[in-house]
């Protein structure tokens, strides 16, 4: 199994990537997530990967951060749900922000990213959130972002998660937080107060 490249980027046309590995080229797909993380062409560049071996094709796919690689495998373990769906959905939701959205349960936010409709979207909140778990945790290797544990934090990252830019989350949830408040608290508070 291949689960990690390490060559120069010899082209990249989305979703396709060629990275030539000691003479060899290696054909992946990816998704836009990685792309634009990409260096330009013949420059160094490290991906992990996905090999897949199906009936009748044989695919790789390559992912800038490993976060990305674990979620894609999630994803694909789901009924109904193939390598070009998990593709969209990492191209259109970030890990963190899809992570957020899958342990509250919307739907509605789900179904915004192109190719998932109403059934799948509840497919992947049912079967993904007891898994969510082992996503997050690659979410905090070396190099990610931290996920915020304050309540204050939690639900500013869950308003952005239901499309609140930052700095209107930010202020929604400053002027709603009390001390003592749990996260779902401050964030109930919030979207009344944005609807106001």
């Amino acid at each position: 199994m291949i689960g990690r490249l390490r060559g120069t980027l010899a082209s990249k046309q989305p979703p396709w990537l060629l990275v030539d590995v000691g003479g060899v080229g290696y054909e992946l797909e990816a998704p836009m997530s990685t792309f634009y993380e990409l260096p330009a062409t013949g420059q160094d560049v490290v991906l992990y990967t996905h090999y897949a071996v199906k009936e009748d094709a044989v695919a790789l796919y390559g992912f800038h951060r490993e976060s990305e690689r674990v979620l894609f495998r999630n994803l694909i373990k789901v009924s109904g749900v193939g390598a070009k769906t998990a593709l969209a959905v990492l191209s259109g939701i970030s890990v963190g922000d899809f992570s957020r959205v899958i342990q509250s349960g919307d739907v509605a936010a789900l179904t915004r990213i192109p190719g998932i409709g109403k059934k799948t979207a509840e497919r992947l909140v049912v079967e993904l959130r007891d898994r969510v778990e082992g996503i997050t945790d690659a979410l905090r290797l070396p190099g990610a972002a931290p996920m915020p544990t304050d309540p204050a934090g939690e639900a500013q990252s869950a308003l952005q998660a239901l499309g609140y830019k930052p700095v209107e989350a930010a202020r929604l949830v400053q002027k709603c937080a009390a001390e003592g408040d749990d996260a779902e608290t401050i964030i109930r508070k919030a979207l009344k107060a944005a609807l106001r």
